[in-house]
């Protein structure tokens, strides 16, 4: 059977837009979009972001596999030498060869390689699967390449600038907190209160995190006795930082509450939400929840 590839040459939106089309299908192994392939021949992305995998993640998606069977199709292109790339699906390809399979289902898809890069960042963006400092760096991976400001780059991958430029700061962190960051040690509310001090506070703070498992409120306790103790600065500095820091968490509030068709405001260091039906008040518990 002749293959069939999805044309994609419409650049990145229409590639992600007809990928996902593709999964919704359901599609059988005999279509003419999916392709049973050996595992072997797919090689990674050169461009994936994503540097750490949840070895326990992975195992779980394995039996999942050997189970079900893989539910969605990786997405590769052809590179001309008899083997394919992978574009899409990494922890699939990954759990596939963890659960033995000698063949992977897979749609072929054609693109250019310049766009592999784009398109391995947004992926994963999309997905939600890059850790806090993997997502940094692909932040800061695409405003450089295309040279864009933060605000271009909000709309192209559809987060909010707030959010960008927030996740922006955390490549401040010393080299030991981020490696702390990217395993979980500690969490991103944690990591955005550390960006504002030196190498040797942020890794006396980030230790105590971890051993005296501190909550976000009480790490934001000792920085202020932290930085309360340096005579160098003064107090009333303290409270201009403290409060910048609170103006830019509620800005970033504000711009999500945005994006569920709530409006709110903020007054001084308070955020004012307004609600015009209960149907909004569902959709904000809803998202707290989950």
């Amino acid at each position: 059977m002749a293959k069939k590839k999805l044309a994609m040459g419409r650049g990145l939106g229409a590639i992600l837009a007809e990928t996902a089309e593709a999964y919704e299908q359901n599609l059988s192994d005999n279509s003419s979009l999916v392709l049973e392939l050996d595992i072997d021949i797919i090689k990674p992305n050169p461009y994936q972001p994503r540097k750490t995998f949840n070895q326990e993640a992975l195992q779980e998606l394995s039996e999942s596999i050997k189970e079900h069977g893989l539910l969605q199709p990786v997405v590769v292109y052809d590179n001309g030498d008899g083997d394919y790339v992978l574009i899409a699906g990494e922890r699939r390809l990954r759990a596939s060869k963890l659960a033995g399979l000698s063949n992977i289902r897979a749609i072929v898809a054609e693109i250019e390689q310049k766009k592999m890069r784009e398109l391995a960042i947004i992926e994963n963006i999309q997905r939600e699967e890059l850790n806090a400092i993997e997502l940094a760096l692909s932040y800061q991976e695409l405003l450089e390449e295309y040279d864009i400001t933060h605000d271009e780059l909000s709309k192209r991958i559809n987060k909010s600038r707030t959010q960008i430029t927030n996740t922006l700061r955390l490549l401040q962190l010393c080299d030991e907190v981020k490696t702390m960051l990217g395993e979980e040690k500690i969490t991103q509310g944690h990591a955005k209160m550390l960006v504002t001090l030196s190498e040797s506070e942020q890794k006396l703070v980030a230790d105590s995190i971890v051993g005296q498992k501190l909550n976000v409120r009480d790490t934001e306790t000792l920085i202020k006795k932290i930085k309360g103790g340096q005579d160098s600065t003064p107090k009333t500095k303290l409270k201009e930082d403290v409060k910048k820091l609170d103006m830019s968490m509620l800005e970033e509030l504000r711009e999500e509450l945005a994006l569920l068709g709530i409006q709110s405001n903020i007054n001084a260091t308070k955020l004012n939400v307004s609600f015009k039906s209960d149907e909004e008040i569902t959709i904000l518990l809803k998202k707290l929840a989950k």
